[in-house]
This record gives structure tokens, sequence and C-alpha cells, in this order.
């Protein structure tokens, strides 16, 4: 009986939801008036050195549950920093491109949260994961640095953090989320 009502409800549910997804941020302080926004990968557009340079806080997924081969290496998370291979994952892109400021927010997922790339090393390292219509510029730009910090809610492992001080070239990092409960039923 709730074998069937597993199957119905992943039926049920729009095709989006099957894959482990951004699903909600908010920007809690900053100097300035920027939102949350998550962006579409169907869309093509280019994120990198001061394509942006707004306010606001942006997301987008990557490639979504893929099985690791080999194991990443990630700065935050994971197993003594490594997502093991075997492990299936989701990976997103969470990045500020913004004038000046310091930026208090949060990004959600509808899958925990695993690990964080967030130096140059261990993003680029895992671009084999981006996948998307999105060009990336400036890849030796990206990471977070000195001051930047990002960790993952101890109350709430679907839910990152970020304190960002924004200026050129923005911060950039990526995150890898456990598949979606509802992909493979």
């Amino acid at each position: 009986m709730l074998r069937h009502l597993c199957i119905a409800l992943a039926l049920a549910m729009p095709a989006t939801s099957a894959l482990a997804t951004v699903i909600d941020g908010e920007i809690m302080q900053q100097n300035g008036q920027g939102k949350f926004v998550k962006l579409d990968t169907d869309e093509p557009f280019a994120v990198g050195n001061d394509t942006f340079d707004d306010e606001n806080l942006y997301a987008f997924d990557e490639d979504q549950n893929i099985l690791l081969d080999d194991p990443i290496r990630v700065d935050i998370g994971g197993e003594e920093g490594v997502i093991p291979a075997g492990s299936v994952v989701a990976s997103h892109y969470v990045f500020f491109d913004s004038l000046r400021g310091i930026h208090i927010g949060y990004v959600d997922f509808d899958s925990a949260i695993l690990g964080v790339a967030t130096f140059q090393d261990t993003m680029a390292a895992t671009d084999f994961l981006a996948n998307t219509t999105v060009e990336y510029i400036s890849i030796h730009m990206r990471g977070l640095e000195p001051g930047d910090y990002v960790w993952i809610d101890k109350k709430d492992p679907h839910r990152l953090w970020v304190y960002w001080a924004g200026s050129s070239p923005g911060d950039y990092i990526r995150v890898f989320t456990a598949k979606s409960m509802g992909a493979y039923m």
C-alpha cells in the first residue's frame, strides 16, 4: 500500500521536482536593495567577472543526480573534506557579483547539502558537474576571498548561509546536494 502511494505521488509531481534543486533564498542584511534570484539555465547567460554587477544573491542548478565515479574534494562538508565515489550528487552554483558592501543571506535546496567548493582549485576540479548552457568566464577568479564565509545550517542541512563582502570580481561557489528522494522512487 505504501509503495503504491509513493509511486502515485512521484507520478503526480511535476518533472522538475524530481531533481535536487535550489528552491528559495533570501538576503537578510546588506548595504543595498538586492534580492534572491534563481536563474533559469534554459536561457543561455554568462557568469563571471562583473557580468551582473548588482546587489542580488544568485543561484542556479547545474548537473543533477550524477553518480560519482571518483571522489570529489570539498572545502566545507563531506566526510573529512571528501564526497566519496559512489555518491549521487546534484551540483548548484551560488554567487554575488556585486559592486560593494556586505551581504548576509541564505539559499535553500530540496536535498541536504553534502559539501561546498569555495576555492578555485576545488571548483575547477568539479567543473565536469556544470553541464549547462551557462558560459563560465574568468574562472581563475572564482571562489571566496579572505573574510568571506559560507556555512551549512546546523539545524537545517538544506540551508546554506553566506556572509560575503562583495566587490569585483564577486564571490562564486559550487554546492553539492544529495539526490532528491523523488528522483528514483
